[in-house]
């Protein structure tokens, strides 16, 4: 969840290298931020809050150094606050220490440090790795050997990186997290997540679980736990360091709903052939599942339930799980493909769940959008969704990017050839377009910001989308919201709704589901509550609205996804009218990254 930055090889510009870096990963936590630099001694400078308040700590009193590591923090041990921020020292200030995950056994190594005199000054369990690393010095080890002392000691999931007092070098390493090395001419850096070093260079290597890497003036080197050199290689990164900015949207969340027709035109090119009717997917050629297990989290779960949706159509059996559950509770698997969603490719709930299901012999896909992730490296097959670097924590283009794959994925395993249905897909860039530029969701916003709850109902493929719309709106504005598959609004729900519970029915297409849908809406009209409708115009519901947001009439598998981008706009803007903080929502971080 945190995010971890290094550098080393620009001497003169350490700092602003560091703080740069951090202004691109503030969105894997922001309870607060911190650097350090080594020269012959260690400089620490560390700050709760978001990062403007590091750099304003900065400017006054700059540490300086041609070796350094930055940190930014979501909490795992410890409330937000200055003393259990990052970067963490020893007793001494020699060492300093920036980590990313958990240690599982910092308690039994904290209480063993405390019983030989080492004084701890935060309730973190990092502060236990630079501890481990000063009482290896103190028994005569290098700086490399003290570090990878340490290293042997803890257990858990980390991505961890260390300076010295007089040292030249930054020492890492991961276990569980992410952690990828920028390769450039005169210079190495070290991070979570590419952004943070993109601008500087497009070459890198990504280290695998146990892997070791020192980088100095001389270049970089990864090695083993035992210490044996490893060959690895450079990756490009194919997208631009501009991507990652606002591009002059006041968030990024709106730049990357805006930039969903974009994701989605990337996603499907080369993949979808016109001509003849049929989606082509060369990655995949020959993964045809005879039933398919869905494992995800969050947003990426909902995608799940919208693709086992889609394969049980198709006459494939198919189920969508919480990563989270599967791995405590794993159903039989039988010959089924276990499919990991996630969009950093990194959600550790979804690895494990991954890595549980080929432990009991499973074939695994991951559809993810990060190229090099370790759900790409450690699965079978992978799909790319290719939506592009997404900064805001709420997802937006990636979702839609993950639904279109998820078509793309079972037209291509189930060999179906419906001209109409891939031809909506194709058209789907035009058509999302089409609902950004026409939207009412601003003027909705404005009705209903200071409501008391929100209700999102639907049904087949639209249930999935009231889940996220659901998500959405909580995640950025902080009020109640909650999606039900909208015949089970009568089995409970229905007690919470009151005429300031606003119900945003999704409700496409005229068959019997959005028939059934309408029968829910009049339903909760009977009880005063207003009504949201989100329709292509195909049913009655309008009859019934308080308010319409309207998309183009398309196939029922893209008319979920077009539903979707109203319903983004709409929690957008109420977030925006209650003047929250969009971009970075209290209490979550874009990648999840421990269990």
């Amino acid at each position: 969840m945190c995010g971890i930055v290094g550098c080393v090889g620009r001497p003169d510009e350490t700092l602003d290298v560091l703080m740069h870096g951090l202004s691109k990963l503030e969105y894997r936590g922001y309870d607060s931020a911190g650097v350090a630099l080594a020269n012959s001694a260690v400089e620490i400078e560390k700050h709760e809050g978001e990062l403007a308040n590091l750099e304003r700590a900065v400017e006054s009193d700059a540490p300086a150094g041609p070796v350094g590591i930055g940190h930014t923090r979501w909490s795992t041990h410890g409330p937000p606050s200055d003393r259990n921020s990052h970067p963490h020292a020893d007793c001494e200030g020699e060492v300093a220490v920036i980590h990313n995950g958990i240690i599982e056994n910092f308690q039994e190594v904290k209480d063993e440090l405390t019983a030989a005199g080492h004084e701890f000054t935060s309730d973190t369990d990092t502060e236990v790795v630079p501890h481990l690393i000063e009482s290896a010095l103190a028994d005569g080890a290098s700086n490399e050997e003290a570090f990878r002392a340490a290293i042997e000691r803890i257990e858990g999931s980390y991505a961890i990186a260390a300076v010295f007092a007089g040292g030249d070098s930054v020492f890492c390493t991961r276990q569980d997290s992410p952690l990828v090395l920028g390769i450039d001419d005169d210079a190495t850096y070290l991070a979570s997540d590419v952004p943070a070093f993109r601008e500087f260079t497009d070459r890198v290597v990504y280290l695998e679980d146990g892997e070791f890497a020192r980088i100095d003036a001389d270049g970089w080197n990864v090695s083993t736990a035992d210490g044996e050199s490893v060959e690895k290689t450079i990756h490009t990164v194919n997208w631009d360091a501009e991507e990652t900015g606002k591009s002059g949207y006041d968030h990024f969340m709106l730049k990357e709903i805006h930039e969903q027709p974009r994701a989605l035109r990337q996603c499907l090119r080369g993949r979808v052939d016109e001509l003849g009717g049929q989606v082509e997917l060369e990655e995949l050629a020959g993964v045809r599942p005879s039933s398919v297990q869905f494992v995800a989290c969050g947003t990426s779960y909902h995608a799940a339930l919208y693709g086992a949706e889609l394969f049980r159509e198709a006459g494939i059996p198919a189920q969508a799980f919480l990563a989270s559950e599967y791995v405590t509770s794993p159903p039989p698997i039988g010959d089924a493909l276990v499919v990991g969603v996630t969009q950093s490719g990194e959600t550790a709930d979804t690895l494990s769940a991954l890595r549980e299901a080929r432990q009991r012999g499973a074939r695994t896909l991951a559809l993810t959008n990060v190229v090099g992730s370790t759900v790409a490296r450690e699965c079978d097959h992978t799909l790319y969704i290719r939506a592009g670097p997404e900064i805001g924590v709420a997802a937006s283009k990636t979702f839609a990017s993950q639904l279109a794959a998820l078509n793309l994925f079972a037209f291509a395993a189930t060999d179906d050839h419906d001209r109409e249905a891939i031809g909506a897909l194709r058209d789907l860039p035009s058509t999302v377009q089409e609902v950004i530029d026409d939207s009412t969701a601003e003027s909705v916003a404005e009705a209903y910001h200071d409501a008391d709850a929100y209700f999102f109902i639907g049904r087949g493929l639209n249930y999935p989308v009231a889940l996220e719309g659901a998500l959405k709106l909580k995640e950025i504005t902080y009020r109640h919201a909650e999606g039900f598959a909208a015949g089970e609004l009568k089995h409970g729900p229905l007690a919470l709704v009151t005429d300031n519970s606003p119900v945003i029915a999704i409700t496409t297409g005229d068959g019997e589901l959005a028939r059934k849908t309408v029968n829910n809406v009049k339903e909760v009209e009977a009880r005063d509550a207003p009504v949201i409708a989100v329709t292509d115009g195909q049913s009655d519901i309008e009859r019934y609205a308080d308010h319409v947001l309207t998309i183009p009439e398309t196939q029922p598998r893209t008319a979920a996804v077009l539903a979707n981008v109203q319903l983004q706009l709409l929690a957008y803007h109420t977030a925006d009218q209650l003047g929250r903080s969009i971009d970075k929502p209290r209490n979550l971080a874009k990648s999840v990254t421990v269990e």
